[in-house]
């Protein structure tokens, strides 16, 4: 699960966390650093935190290993190493320092290796769509894990009494239900207690761990790389198959490279080691001695683990804890996707912004409501976090194994690390992703068909934007008139100049745009000062205000002006505009009119995609919100000219 989560969504008011224009990595006091490391512990750890309600009663659940003493010690001992191995070498270790301006996540890595082999266009073309699929997959991920992690903690219900089994899917539809609805009006106000309670169920995890781990110390002798070593040697087919449900154990581990931009790598390291993975660790260790002491307890190890007296608060604060961690996948999704929208590969969607002191705070309700029916999809048709778990670690290891690849391409390309190093860097982590991968796709018909079918479905789509923007761009260049040689041979005989600010929009710069075309034509009528105005995404998260703006005079007033943006910025077009201020162009908001040319696509048979794929970008490009909405134009000062384009 790919997750890109704007911190400002989730910590809003809670002031020890709201940077306003400081960004985490610049903090450096003592109470800065504290709550930056309580923040990443709710946002960058939610999500691996629940992994102890499922991860060891899977592995042993599954009718693969046999209930020895041996192979309880053989287990502990793996799912030590892939913690140690995946989370705490390759992405705490190696991974965090890829960072891009400061960014991380799937498609600040994207953009890293794409620019790192930018010299070489076809592989430059291959690493984009394997970045691409790999952000498809997020997706489907993401569906399944607020399933797995919100039922699993409900299912607590049924060891406190089996009478409770017919209410567990109910409850969870509601819990579900109440997330995603209370999204439009933003996370502000609660998000300030997703830290402290991810923190409280932390301690939890560790406590008990500790109070059974009292009764069989020797348990700890587990954390030993030998007992991991003999049990694959001795059971080499038995360890290949249940590696599908170890993966479990390491579920959301990515996000500590996703939100690298929000904390830094300093806080999310301490996170880690001063209290996530401790308490993680002792938590399995002491689900493993309470097996060795009631192997009964297989069917529920973690809750089995309480005193009957805390069997209900336990079921409530992991229901909570489930809670945060899907809060920040949904969040995440709002963030990539509109990340993904800037880059090129999605149609501009509704956007609604639920802070007027955050822009980073956004509600996507397409996105929201199309999560929430895809993961009650995933509730009805499974029922249960063990048949859940048979569809859960296909997309997540595919996405690990995309990571490794692009950190390859931007250690050896991007920072001219020598071959070996690379190799040997991130060779070893590429054959453990490869073995998780591969132990998974025997569940492909179980169940990982579901989260496969939804990313191949968005990579789909993503696809089929690009291609088909491609195409249209090359049909609107091909009929292009020059912008030079237009306004020359109007002002031959000028139309008459009315007051007042024209700006036009237009895909490339110095193409006459269309909205001009059909103004002269009707109203025939030119402002007294007219600006040709193009925005540009790039593959950097960033681009400051001093390189926001390219202005080039026209003369006769008018002017070509490009406005660039990083796939984190927020597009707002007439604040960037304000720039123009001083340099013989200012643009009076009560005095200005932004000219906008709606082209309607028609799918022709012929060169370009498949007629099938064709109708479906004609489709997306109708159903696309507004470019006066996603640029933040005013209403009233907005006026669209329509015309029709095959493609």
């Amino acid at each position: 699960m790919q997750r890109k989560i704007a911190l400002s969504q989730i910590l809003e008011s809670c002031p020890a966390l709201a940077f306003g224009g400081v960004t985490p990595v610049q903090s450096s006091s003592k109470s800065s650093l504290a709550a930056l490391t309580l923040g990443a512990i709710g946002v960058v750890y939610g999500d691996i935190g629940t992994s102890v309600l499922y991860a060891v009663k899977e592995v042993f659940g599954s009718g693969h290993v046999p209930f020895t003493h041996e192979n309880i010690y053989g287990i502990l001992s793996i799912f030590f190493w892939t913690l140690t191995v995946i989370v705490s070498l390759k992405y705490v270790v190696l991974v965090l320092r890829a960072d891009n301006n400061g960014e991380g996540g799937l498609i600040a890595m994207l953009a890293l290796a794409s620019q790192a082999v930018k010299d070489k266009p076809k592989l430059r073309g291959v690493l984009l769509a394997v970045g691409i699929f790999g952000t498809s997959l997020f997706y489907g991920d993401g569906v399944i894990t607020p399933a797995i992690s919100v039922l699993s903690a409900v299912e607590g219900l049924e060891v406190v009494s089996p009478h409770f089994k017919q209410y567990v899917i109910p409850i969870t539809l509601v819990v579900l239900f109440c997330l995603f609805a209370v999204q439009k009006r933003g996370t502000g106000g609660i998000g300030k207690f997703f830290g402290p309670i991810t923190l409280v169920w932390f301690l939890t995890l560790a406590v008990l761990g500790v109070v059974h781990i009292q009764g069989h110390p020797e348990i700890l002798w587990a954390m030993s790389p030998h007992h991991a070593l003999l049990f694959m040697w001795h059971q080499p087919g038995t360890s290949f198959i249940i590696l599908g449900a170890v993966v479990l154990c390491v579920t959301g581990a990515e996000a500590l490279y996703a939100d690298l931009g929000h904390f830094g790598k300093r806080p999310i390291r301490l996170a880690w080691f001063s209290v996530a993975m401790p308490s993680l660790t002792l938590n399995y260790f002491g689900q493993g001695a309470l097996l060795l002491a009631e192997p009964d307890a297989v069917k529920n190890p973690f809750f089995m683990m309480a005193p009957d007296w805390a069997l209900i608060p336990l079921v409530g604060l992991a229901t909570l804890a489930t809670v945060i961690a899907s809060q920040a996948l949904i969040t995440g999704a709002f963030s990539v996707t509109k990340q993904v929208i800037q880059l090129g590969y999605l149609p501009r969607l509704n956007i609604q912004h639920t802070s007027v002191r955050d822009t980073g705070q956004i509600y996507m309700p397409l996105v929201n409501w199309g999560l929430f029916v895809a993961i009650v999809l995933a509730v009805v048709m499974f029922r249960s976090s063990s048949n859940l778990a048979a569809a859960y670690g296909i997309a997540v290891t595919l996405d690990m194994l995309i990571t490794t690849t692009l950190t390859f391409f931007v250690i050896r390309y991007g920072w001219g690390y020598p071959l070996a190093l690379c190799v040997a860097a991130t060779g070893c982590f590429f054959m453990v992703d490869l073995a998780f991968f591969a132990s998974n796709m025997l569940k492909l018909l179980q169940g990982g068909w579901f989260p496969l079918m939804i990313g191949g479905a968005v990579f789909t789509l993503m696809m089929t934007w690009k291609e088909g923007r491609r195409l249209l761009n090359e049909k609107l260049r091909a009929d292009a008139i020059d912008l030079k040689d237009f306004l020359e041979s109007v002002f031959i005989s000028p139309p008459t100049r009315v007051d007042g600010t024209a700006i036009f929009l237009t895909a490339e710069p110095g193409a006459v745009p269309n909205a001009l075309l059909h103004n002269l034509k009707h109203n025939k009528v030119l402002h007294q000062q007219n600006l040709f105005v193009t925005v540009r995404n790039h593959e950097v998260p960033w681009i400051g205000l001093d390189k926001r703006l390219q202005v080039e005079s026209l003369g006769h007033d008018c002017w070509q002006v490009v406005v660039h943006y990083g796939f984190k910025n927020d597009p707002d077009l007439p604040r960037a505009l304000e720039a123009l201020r001083g340099r013989g162009c200012d643009v009076e908001p009560m005095t200005t009119s932004y000219f906008l040319s709606r082209d309607t696509v028609i799918p022709t048979i012929g060169s370009g995609m498949a007629h099938w794929r064709e109708k479906l970008f004609a489709q997306m490009h109708h159903n696309a919100s507004g470019a006066a909405d996603f640029l933040h134009l005013p209403n009233n000062s907005v006026v669209e000219l329509g015309s029709k384009i095959e493609i």
